[in-house]
């Protein structure tokens, strides 16, 4: 259906606009609704994509915060 990860991931990020779901969320869901494993998809994940997720998951504190400069 994706011919690359940047359609892939404007796909999720429409998706998570309109839905307001977290990325991690839209990218479960599209993979049960389309009978995937999500490993299946790891290739058509970007890098702003997995940055946005990587963001989420501090947010939540799933991951450890890193420090980031306020200019």
């Amino acid at each position: 259906m994706f011919k690359t990860a940047n359609e892939f991931s404007l796909h999720i990020e429409q998706i998570v606009a309109e839905t307001g779901d977290t990325h991690m969320d839209v990218l479960l869901k599209y993979c049960e609704e389309n009978f995937l494993d999500p490993a299946d998809i790891t290739s058509l994940i970007s890098k702003s994509l997995k940055d946005k997720i990587e963001v989420e998951f501090q947010e939540l504190n799933y991951l450890p915060k890193q420090a980031t400069l306020d200019f």
